[in-house]
């Protein structure tokens, strides 16, 4: 090959990535235009988060009021405008996943144009050298009529050599970042997908809510002196419910080993909310003692109580396997959990989690940490929305229909968790410090 031939085979390695320049500025066009459209949904996202925050502060201040029918309904009402807004964020954040799923999608069509461009590059010179190989170093001194374009003809060839190397590493840095843009697009995918059934759970704690302002007002028919007898009645059963419950745990026999669980003092568990606030502790609390009758006559809490607004996303606090959900308010007068999970984990722990709104996760499920399980709700016999928290040892606790323990309560097709007092643990020996 002369002097002339790698010249213009230079040119020819030039030209097309002039030529190419045109289609990549539109592209990059287009993903500044995302770019900056993902900024905007950024903004709209703060102000919604603002917005929840005032909400969430308005609940605490309706919590704190005393328990009446219009208090019942305000508090309705703002968790109602709360899980709207939470709506709203999530409809937000499923927008701006999409526009960044788009953004990958033409930053990872241009690198792979470039991979075919530099590709295509990198044959050529494979084929150049190819043929300059067949010619010796005497043949090429002898085809010159100088030594200096002999020598010319050598540095051309060098040049060559070196543009190849330097191909071929960019060709391997286009490769690496394709991969990365693909885990990235996978990854937004993914969180797109969770993003689509948070949504849809949200929409039905929205139902939930509604459904629970129009039975209480039916129920109450908007009298005062109605609600309060309401209160009265639904305590009334769950203290019976309560009692014939403990009555039938204390018959269990079961023994701790204490080999199979983690030693007290170990965080095992993550916290079930992202904001962490303990209304009742485990065992016997003030307020247990004071409403004995609540707890079967026995002044003692089976779990830890967080105090959230109904919607609130409830966090497996560790990885594991869902053993078990049930709603006791699909049978009318039976006021125990309401909707609950019972979760088993690898540790020699179960957990259960009641009173949900929405229960997000179905039997036999796996789950990981941190991971949305259900959302904070009223149901059941509960004097407001709460996580109820209850942790086990696994081998000590199975799930039992109502009629397995006594019929007069009247809600014997539900199912529940049921477990020796041995096998109850206290949650703050293995939780975070708060």
């Amino acid at each position: 090959m002369t002097s002339r031939a790698f010249v213009a085979f230079i040119v020819g390695l030039v030209l097309p990535v002039t030529f190419a320049i045109v289609p990549e500025v539109l592209a990059q066009s287009e993903i500044e235009k995302l770019r900056t459209e993902i900024e905007d949904r950024g903004d709209r996202l703060k102000e919604i988060e603002a917005e929840i925050a005032k909400f969430e502060q308005e609940l605490t201040e309706v919590g704190a009021e005393k328990k009446t029918l219009q208090s019942a309904i305000n508090r309705l009402e703002t968790e109602r405008k709360k899980v709207n807004a939470e709506i709203s964020k999530t409809e937000a954040q499923i927008s701006s996943t999409d526009l960044e799923i788009n953004k990958l999608i033409l930053e990872m069509t241009a690198t792979e144009q470039d991979i075919n461009r530099t590709e295509a590059a990198i044959a050529d010179i494979i084929r150049a050298q190819y043929q300059a190989s067949d010619q010796s170093l005497v043949e090429l001194l002898l085809q010159n009529d100088r030594l200096s374009d002999f020598w010319t003809e050598i540095d051309t060839f060098d040049n060559v050599q070196n543009e190849m190397a330097a191909k071929v590493a960019t060709l391997d840095e286009l490769k690496v970042v394709l991969d990365e843009r693909r885990d990235q697009n996978e990854d937004k995918r993914s969180e797109l997908s969770t993003l689509k059934n948070q949504y849809t759970n949200q929409n039905s704690v929205l139902v939930s809510s509604r459904a629970e302002q129009a039975e209480l007002l039916s129920a109450t028919k908007n009298e005062e002196a109605e609600y309060q007898s309401l209160l009265a009645s639904q305590q009334e059963a769950r203290d019976q419910i309560m009692r014939e419950l403990r009555d039938f745990e204390s018959q269990l026999q079961f023994i701790l080993d204490p080999n199979t669980i983690p030693s007290p003092g170990t965080q095992v568990f993550n916290w079930p909310l992202a904001n962490v606030i303990i209304t009742q502790y485990f065992g016997g609390t003030e307020f247990a003692k004071r409403n004995a009758a609540a707890y079967g006559g026995r002044p003692y809490h089976s779990g830890v109580d967080f105090g959230a607004p109904s919607g609130t996303p409830i966090l497996a606090p560790l990885a594991g396997t869902v053993r078990a959900t049930g709603n006791t308010d699909a049978v009318p007068g039976c006021y125990s959990w309401g909707k609950w999970t019972l979760i088993d984990h690898a540790n020699g722990f179960s957990t259960m989690y009641a009173h949900q709104s929405v229960i997000g996760v179905t039997p036999g499920q796996k789950v990981g940490t941190g991971e949305t399980i259900g959302y904070i709700g009223n149901t059941g016999f509960s004097t407001g929305p709460h996580l109820h928290f209850t942790v086990y040892a696994k081998e000590g606790v199975s799930v039992r229909r109502f009629n397995e323990i006594k019929t007069v309560t009247g809600c014997g097709p539900a199912t529940t968790p049921v477990a020796a007092t041995e096998a109850y643990i206290d949650p703050m020996l293995y939780l975070p410090p708060y």
